[in-house]
């Protein structure tokens, strides 16, 4: 698969150069287009490595994992407690949605049930991820079949070469379009020959998008749900689909084409079901204003998931005991940067022994 990637330069150096930056574009508009994308790249610089190999004195407490190690010691999934090492990706944006990359561990803490947790492992690796395609094709689609279809395959276009995907798509129910494969040219044979129509079945679609992860080669694990509206044909309620998004270890982002003039209550509460699913498993929901932007927030996503650091920890309560772990994410941002938020997945069920 050919591959795609923006490249992340660094603009953001500890200092006050972004604010600079966005003053000047505010009093005199005098920025020009390349000063302007710029900005949209946010990074800070990543910390000097270190020696490969290189053995701790004696005695000394064994150094945390970091880059392609930690994701190699990364358990069976992601946020599920396995033995006693859990692992949460984690996604950190600036005040204009910009990814922000090169942050530390140091930067990083780490809650479980409000007690902090001592980060023993991290990465920032662009390791490989199965992720799953939920693609409407009800018959409010219809006229935005062709550009759903083109920011799909976008977002493959850009994904990580070893990354690996399935299609299902859904109306009055889903169905596998195609399954697990790493080829853009057998995806984009058979989403050229679906159809939209009937109703909406979304929430079995999730459903049934969760389940065939199990399936899936990689730990890291994401759906990407296209959609415009509400549910009103799934055999699954909401309490259920909620309740296996909080067991499976899948991020979910969404790509909403919402009409903010949606005629029925199912319509209209579309866009709080799908950002309530997205945001409790550290993704996001990206509302469409215009069907040209489609492709840009496809490849968005797909970038977003190449930037993600991973934090691992060792729970201090290793009771098992089944019971909802709440887990929070803070950040100690490096002087000079502007407030920045994190997203990270809620929480993990213990293992039951």
């Amino acid at each position: 698969m050919r591959r795609m990637r923006q490249e992340w330069h660094p603009i953001l150096r500890l200092t006050g150069r972004l604010w600079a930056c966005v003053l000047a574009a505010s009093l005199g508009g005098s920025l020009g287009r390349a000063q302007v994308d710029q900005l949209n790249k946010v990074h800070v610089p990543p910390p000097a490595q270190t020696t490969p190999g290189q053995k701790a004195p004696a005695g000394a407490e064994a150094p945390p994992l970091t880059g392609k190690e930690a994701l190699k010691a990364r358990p069976g999934s992601l946020i599920r407690m396995n033995v006693d090492l859990v692992l949460i990706p984690v996604t950190v944006t600036d005040p204009m949605n910009r990814l922000v990359t090169g942050l530390e561990q140091e930067n990083f803490q780490v809650f479980e049930n409000n007690n902090k947790q001592k980060i023993t492992s991290f990465a920032s690796e662009d390791a490989p991820v199965s992720i799953g395609i939920i693609f409407d094709l009800s018959g409010s689609m219809t006229s935005k079949l062709i550009r759903a279809r083109e920011s799909i395959l976008q977002f493959i276009k850009t994904a990580n070469p070893e990354d690996e995907f399935f299609v299902i798509g859904f109306n009055d129910r889903p169905e596998l379009i195609e399954d697990f494969t790493n080829s853009v040219e057998d995806i984009q044979a058979r989403l050229a020959t679906v159809r939209s129509g009937h109703r909406t079945a979304l929430l079995d679609a999730i459903y049934y998008g969760l389940g065939k992860m199990k399936e899936a080669r990689h730990d890291r694990k994401a759906l990407l749900v296209v959609s415009d509206g509400g549910d009103n044909r799934s055999r699954y309620t909401e309490s259920e689909v909620r309740a296996r998004v909080r067991e499976a270890d899948v991020e979910i982002y969404s790509i909403g084409i919402f009409d903010p003039y949606a005629p029925t209550p199912e319509e209209r509460a579309g866009p709080v079901l799908l950002n309530d699913i997205s945001e409790e498993t550290g993704g996001r929901l990206y509302k469409v204003d215009d069907l040209s932007e489609m492709g840009d927030i496809a490849e968005k996503i797909s970038t977003e998931l190449r930037n993600q650091y991973v934090l691992g920890y060792r729970p201090k309560d290793l009771t098992p005991d089944g019971k909802w772990r709440k887990v929070k994410v803070k950040l100690d941002p490096p002087a000079g940067l502007p407030p920045l938020t994190v997203h990270s997945r809620t929480g993990y069920y213990a293992p039951l022994q």
